[in-house]
């Protein structure tokens, strides 16, 4: 498997519409390696998002370069995989048909990686739910069928914004050790998009704690914890030891403060 390196040098991104200027990123400069497993966390508009579509080509950077596998970056990348915080599945396709239309739609013969496509979806979970429809699936399956879409063609390079965003806490808890082993087993690199502290710091080999718009890496953090990451890895001091830093670093900057504004307003009970 070839796995993909990504550059961004300078790379930056301001948005114009209607004669208003929005910055959504500082030019940012950032290697990551083959086979790695990163992750980027932050607040809400602080152009995680953006930086993900910069690299996918959907997005052009308005200063500085993007490169994948070595090339720049001045198109859509087609060698790669996407998930969404929604799956986006279609509604008329069965679960093995929602995975098996990437390959259609790539022109390839679908039916050659039927049983690929059985045995991911058997590696997530969803055994026994191939001619089910989206709508007799649960949050947590639907997505699961999206990261198998994603997967099916072997892409070397997997792009993932907030997957598990919309999903309960078990869910979620369950996704990422999930893909964990999905990981571990096939060594892609993967840029990782999260509100979550904890998230990003289960899944990920380095943590890239993002500032308020406009968006600039505030930190980079190399997380040395082993793996697998099972349900005991939140004891590991480890673990806390970073939570906290990234925690204190979002209080700094004001993306979390000590006492809920909504409280403050509204003032104490009479």
């Amino acid at each position: 498997m070839t796995s993909v390196p990504i550059r961004l040098a300078g790379a930056s991104k301001t948005f114009r519409r209607d004669g208003q200027t929005t910055e959504a990123l500082s030019p940012i400069d950032i290697d990551i390696a083959p086979g790695e497993f990163f992750a980027v966390v932050g607040p809400s508009g602080c152009g995680k998002s953006t930086l993900l579509k910069m690299i996918a080509g959907l997005v052009p950077a308005s200063t500085g370069t993007v490169a994948v596998a070595g090339n720049a970056v001045e198109e859509p990348v087609t060698d790669l995989g996407i998930v969404f915080q929604s799956p986006v599945l279609l509604d008329w396709r069965t679960v093995l048909g929602n995975v098996l239309v990437q390959l259609e739609l790539r022109g390839l013969y679908a039916s050659a990686y039927e049983p690929a496509a059985r045995r991911l979806l058997e590696a997530v979970g969803l055994k026994g739910f191939e001619d089910r429809y989206p709508f007799e699936l649960s949050g947590g399956m639907r997505q699961r069928a999206a990261i198998v879409r994603a997967l099916i063609h072997d892409p070397p390079l997997l792009l993932m914004d907030e997957p598990f965003g919309a999903l309960d806490a078990l869910t979620r808890e369950q996704l990422r050790l999930d893909l964990e082993a999905l990981w571990l087993a096939r060594r892609k690199t993967v840029v990782f998009i999260t509100h979550s502290i904890d998230e990003a710091v289960l899944l990920a080999d380095r943590v890239a704690v993002m500032s308020p718009r406009p968006g600039r890496i505030e930190r980079l953090l190399t997380i040395d914890l082993p793996r697998p990451r099972a349900l005991v890895a939140r004891q590991l001091p480890g673990f806390t030891e970073v939570v906290e830093e990234v925690t204190r670093l979002f209080l700094e900057r004001g993306v979390l403060q000590t006492t809920g504004k909504l409280a403050v307003e509204l003032g104490p009970q009479s």
